[in-house]
């Protein structure tokens, strides 16, 4: 994430002779930084939830109700960074 930053943001990185540059280097653009980023929270998030479900013995229903409303909004928020990214290629072309 951070090279691919770096050269969406600040400059291409100078690699001359090409075998220690990653073949996804250069191709990653900013909405698929994005994308990747938030599937990343998300699959953590799930993660978590998924830990306070295996506990569900020393865990409240409260805490558990919380953690489900905040997964959902991580997985509302990549659904809708994912359609405003295909509208967006949709209405380029």
């Amino acid at each position: 994430m951070i090279f691919s930053g770096y050269e969406n943001f600040v400059s291409k990185i100078d690699t001359t002779d090409g075998v220690h540059r990653p073949e996804w280097m250069g191709t990653l653009d900013f909405s698929g930084l994005k994308l990747k980023l938030i599937a990343s929270i998300v699959a953590i998030a799930g993660i978590h939830l998924r830990k306070s479900f295996m506990s569900l013995g020393s865990t409240d229903t409260d805490t558990i109700f919380w953690l489900v409303v905040v997964h959902m909004a991580f997985v509302t928020s990549a659904v809708l960074l994912a359609l405003m990214d295909w509208i967006t290629v949709k209405t380029k072309h």
